[in-house]
């Protein structure tokens, strides 16, 4: 468990974004090559459609549309550092965030990638806030962007329909721990004894072992939401909203049901997007936020779990936020 604002200056959001690929593909269009039904999608996963970036949309144009929605939708000031969260970065060398970093206008910023699967969203949460405590940074971006729907077999109905693409971003400021919107302690973990199963090789060779995921995935993000309730001194009945990765509803279901969280009070967007990777959490904030369902002093526990094995959850009270909900025509 590492305690994000233990010392030196908390990290606030100050802003959200997202960005998800125009081209969106159902159940239905599915059915016939998987040998499959939307009945049969929905009911094992919750899912009715997922957005599928094109030939000629890269990871870095996703988490560019994103950290420029959060940057027009913060205060302008500058940014120290950027963080980009991917499984699926463009090239295994060099990483992506730099030329995110550039494309948004931040050239000379220090940027890198990091890699946690579905959780990585969350590890870079924790990296962000750790630069803001250690006065390394006083505002850091945090992109997380990935193009899952790449990596299964075409013809693997187990794993196609689980995956979709998309960003999420948020941007954090230096502030104190009583302020909304400040990180609570950030609690990770990982367990690389189960690293088979989730894996991939290359795009086409994703491999998971669904029943021993779900019960990892219930176990672990279950353990650490709890973790990040207590080292908070909140009580699981304090949480407002919980915000699960969305890997399908089976296992955010699940979840909420061990910690006692009712329905009313957690936010999905699986259905709509299906799985996307590290970008799940922001994505899914940045929605919540724009459409009335995240508001203001609301308490909200984020929590996820991917492949490594890795997991983590971490606290926060939503701040007031401005939402323009503007994205670039062309690079900035």
């Amino acid at each position: 468990m590492t305690p994000a604002n233990a010392r030196g200056p908390a990290a606030v959001i100050t802003a959200v974004g997202s960005a998800l690929p125009p081209h969106v593909i159902s159940n239905d269009d599915l059915a016939g090559r998987l040998d499959t039904t939307d009945e049969w999608i929905r009911s094992r996963t919750g899912i009715t459609r997922r957005h599928i970036a094109g030939t000629d949309e890269s990871t870095a144009d996703l988490a560019v549309r994103a950290g420029f929605q959060a940057l027009t939708n913060g205060e302008p000031h500058d940014v120290d550092a950027l963080v980009v969260a991917t499984t699926t970065p463009d090239r295994c060398c060099p990483a992506t965030a730099p030329a995110v970093a550039t494309r948004l206008g931040l050239t000379g910023v220090p940027a890198h990638d990091l890699a946690a699967g579905c959780t990585g969203f969350l590890y870079a949460l924790a990296t962000a806030a750790g630069l803001i405590a250690a006065r390394t940074a006083r505002t850091v971006l945090v992109v997380g962007a990935d193009r899952l729907a790449s990596l299964p077999h075409p013809g693997d109905r187990t794993t196609v329909p689980l995956f979709g693409d998309g960003a999420g971003a948020i941007l954090l400021r230096t502030g104190n721990t009583r302020e909304a919107g400040a990180l609570g302690p950030v609690v990770l973990g990982s367990d690389g004894t189960a690293a088979d199963l989730i894996r991939a090789s290359r795009p086409g060779a994703l491999h998971m072992d669904g029943s021993d995921v779900f019960r990892q995935a219930v176990n672990r993000m279950s353990t650490a939401s709890r973790q990040a309730a207590t080292a908070t001194g909140w009580d699981l009945e304090d949480i407002d909203r919980l915000v699960p990765h969305q890997a399908n509803h089976r296992i955010t279901s699940f979840v909420a049901r061990q910690l006692g969280v009712p329905q009313a009070r957690q936010l999905s967007n699986v259905s709509d997007v299906g799985n996307t990777g590290a970008a799940s959490i922001p994505l899914l904030l940045a929605q919540a936020a724009a459409d009335g369902r995240l508001k203001p002093g609301h308490r909200i526990l984020l929590t996820a779990f991917g492949a490594g094995l890795t997991w983590g959850a971490v606290t926060l009270t939503w701040p007031e936020l401005t939402l323009n909900r503007q994205e670039p025509g062309h690079d900035r």
